[in-house]
């Protein structure tokens, strides 16, 4: 129930908060305007998205337990898009440690809610799915509330106003980020679909690759992070005609790094970490993770450059990609599904994140006139050669993963320092952006 309100969340946005991002960090002063009009377009979109939802339920055939918690499912996720809209006017002022902490707020309340329902004694039952569900609209009223108070503090005035021809204004400047978001979101999300209905035991092999897959998203959230950072800092910086192949630079460096070194744990230690997390299907499923992690470097690049692209409002260009390796993905997962099952999804996702971050850097250098850095280029060669070969070590001389895995990590920090591809001075600046005129 959770997949099926989260597959119809791009009618809770239409695209509205990354162009609300971009629009904010390029014109600070329009703060208010837009925050009085498209206050009452996103009660509007949760409205639609609501009704969309219920015929849905409707459809399926849920029962009326499951409408109820449908209900609760569709406000959390109605919250959690309202948190995000919010969110991005606070980045686009470049309060950008507001909205870190913001950024946290709901999962630390979820965290303690449940901590307290699983360990403080207040129940005698065992803990619920529900009670998550609960837990997390707590968190997110909260959060919202937090956040609404930040943005109103910050506006000079507050009068939400149904105005159409304003709203149709907002969603044609927006469609195209919304497309981007489905696009996206199809090409990352379609192959477990494709492997349940292509596959006789589908469900099976799903499962299977949703096991990998899980520590995929969760790695991604870190790159997105980077990217939601990111996007009002480029947008600013082109409006106001500042070079930015210096940020770019720097950016990718940070996002490479951790990329590198989990991709290299999981070639050289995918049977421990997936044994470690799991009970079954392990040996199926750590051929599978290593394809997804290596994977992960590319999704990487695509925060960076594809957010350059949208904060230079290339999204034209960004669409024919996403359409493209969109049909690229399905392609490939009806060639090899049938053929290799879940092993097949995993290296079609590697060849369409491949292209997709191979076309947006081509797309860049192309637009910004990049030259070719071939100082960095030789150090991002080296660290990736260096951290590899320590992966190989650890695996052959080192009998205990754990110790592998820190020893991996600490010396891929060491090494970027030596290379001079992580400065704490440059990390520093990224941190302590904050806004501009």
């Amino acid at each position: 129930m959770f997949s099926f309100s989260l597959l119809l969340n791009i009618f809770l946005d239409a695209g509205i908060t990354n162009f609300n991002n971009r629009a904010i960090a390029r014109k600070p002063h329009l703060l208010s305007e837009y925050f009085s009009h498209i206050i009452v377009i996103k009660f509007l979109l949760a409205l639609l998205y609501a009704v969309i939802c219920i015929a849905g339920g409707l459809v399926i055939g849920y029962s009326a337990d499951q409408f109820f918690m449908l209900a609760f499912l569709i406000i959390n996720q109605f919250l959690a898009s309202f948190l995000l809209y919010l969110r991005s006017n606070i980045s686009g002022l470049h309060y950008f440690r507001t909205d870190s902490l913001i950024s946290v707020l709901d999962r630390a309340l979820v965290i303690v809610i449940c901590g307290v329902l699983l360990w403080g004694n207040v129940t005698d039952q065992l803990f619920r799915i529900e009670w998550f569900v609960y837990a997390q609209t707590i968190a997110y009223l909260m959060a919202v509330l937090v956040a609404f108070l930040v943005v109103w503090s910050k506006s000079k005035y507050l009068r939400p106003a149904l105005d159409l021809q304003y709203f149709i204004k907002i969603l044609k400047q927006s469609y195209p980020f919304a497309l981007l978001i489905l696009l996206m979101s199809f090409y990352n999300r379609i192959d477990s679909v494709m492997l349940e209905r292509l596959l006789t035991d589908g469900k099976m092999h799903a499962g299977v690759y949703a096991q990998s897959f899980r520590i995929l998203d969760a790695a991604a959230m870190f790159a997105f992070l980077f990217a939601g950072l990111l996007l009002p800092i480029f947008s600013r910086m082109i409006r106001q005609n500042q070079p930015v192949n210096e940020m770019v630079q720097l950016s990718f460096s940070l996002i490479f790094i951790p990329a590198l070194t989990l991709a290299v744990l999981a070639c050289f230690f995918p049977t421990d970490i997936i044994a470690w997390m799991y009970r079954e299907h392990i040996d199926y499923s750590s051929g599978i993770f290593p394809l997804l992690m290596l994977g992960f470097i590319s999704i990487s690049t695509t925060y960076i450059f594809g957010t350059l692209l949208t904060a230079n409002g290339n999204l034209k260009e960004l669409n024919i990609l996403a359409a493209s390796a969109l049909i690229i993905n399905v392609l490939l997962n009806f060639l090899f599904i049938p053929r290799h099952q879940a092993f097949g999804a995993a290296i079609s996702s590697l060849i369409t994140q491949t292209y997709m971050a191979a076309a947006q850097v081509l797309v860049a250098v192309f637009k910004f006139r990049f030259g070719i850095n071939w100082v960095l280029v030789f150090r991002l060669c080296a660290f990736s050669a260096v951290v590899f070969i320590l992966g190989w070590f650890s695996k052959e001389y080192i009998p205990n993963w754990y110790l592998g895995t820190v020893l991996i990590i600490g010396l891929a920090v060491l090494t970027a320092l030596i290379l001079r591809l992580l400065s704490l001075r440059d990390l520093y600046r990224i941190i302590r952006i904050r806004e501009e005129g």
